[in-house]
């Protein structure tokens, strides 16, 4: 998967602009024309919590300013490089690559995440950037009452020159996983991404199906799946910790990808659920196209979020 850094990153940075523009606002209505006094970091760390940071990472920031500018004047380009140095503080620990094991033909991605929240795009996504690394893959459209998820992996499958499993309306997903793995195993695939149904308010019954998926998969291959993989969408905000927990807890989500980062003020949220859950980040989204999902780095993204250059 290719960087194009410079690239992406100003795409991440215009994406992470409302996010970015929460704080710029807040910084200067505390910061001017007085000093870091207790009022004032109370004031920023209130700030920070109301902008999804959570509390862990909103007390360091303060704590640090507080060692370093306790009663003194800070700029806002202090404050904001305070604040960079707190969320890569949060986020260095989660940020790592999915590396594929070449020993492991093919290496499973199981993907999770509640209906809206880009799950079958960011499949769609890496299926490409797989397949123009030179990697062989192969979808299981496992969605199965889903037509439209299955229509859609269908076209990002012609794009990518990926393989797609589909079966009729309300087939049995776990079958149609257990059937992907053998064909992808039988054409020497390099990787197999699996689709699965998201539909959080029925939550016995979606627990049931993934875990049969699993279970079903494990008979195939007892090390699969190599990765559960939980697509969160960045809009939802404070939400996105309900649904870590719940997917955590029914399905044990190895990695996540946030996705709709250019699309909300509430880009902060990574770093509580860094704080909280320490699951590896392995990708984000800053857009529609298949070149705005890239794996994360902690560096790009604090300063992204706080409105420094890089």
């Amino acid at each position: 998967m290719s960087e194009d850094r410079p690239g992406f990153f100003a795409r991440l940075k215009s994406g992470l602009q409302r996010s970015a523009q929460r704080f710029s606002d807040g910084i200067v209505a505390i910061v001017a024309k007085r000093k870091l006094d207790d009022a004032a970091l109370e004031e920023l760390e209130e700030l920070l919590i109301g902008a999804d940071l959570g509390l862990g990472a909103a007390q360091r920031v303060t704590d640090r300013l507080r060692r370093t500018r306790f009663n003194q004047e800070a700029t806002q380009e202090e404050i904001r490089t305070a604040l960079a140095e707190g969320v890569i503080e949060s986020l260095k620990p989660v940020e790592r690559p999915l590396a594929l094991d070449p020993a492991k033909k093919p290496f499973v991605i199981l993907v999770v995440g509640v209906n809206g929240s880009g799950k079958t795009t960011t499949i769609g996504k890496l299926a490409k950037a797989y397949a123009d690394a030179g990697q062989t893959v192969v979808i299981a459209a496992a969605d199965t009452f889903r037509a439209a998820a299955v229509e859609q992996l269908k076209i990002w499958g012609e794009r990518s020159g990926a393989a797609v499993i589909a079966r009729e309306e309300g087939a049995d997903a776990a079958g149609l996983a257990f059937d992907a793995f053998q064909a992808a195993k039988s054409r020497g695939a390099d990787v197999l991404l699996i689709d699965t149904a998201g539909r959080l308010h029925n939550k016995a019954g979606l627990m049931a199906e993934l875990q049969k998926i699993v279970r079903v998969l494990k008979k195939a291959e007892a090390s699969a799946p190599d990765a559960v993989l939980l697509v969160l969408d960045a809009t939802v905000g404070q939400n996105a910790h309900a649904q870590v927990q719940t997917f955590r807890d029914m399905i044990g989500v190895t990695g996540l990808v946030m996705t709709k980062l250019d699309g909300t003020a509430k880009g902060g949220v990574l770093v509580a659920l860094a704080d909280k859950f320490g699951l590896p980040i392995h990708f984000i989204g800053v857009g529609e196209t298949a070149d705005d999902l890239r794996p994360f780095r902690a560096e790009d993204f604090a300063k992204s979020l706080v409105g420094l250059e890089s």
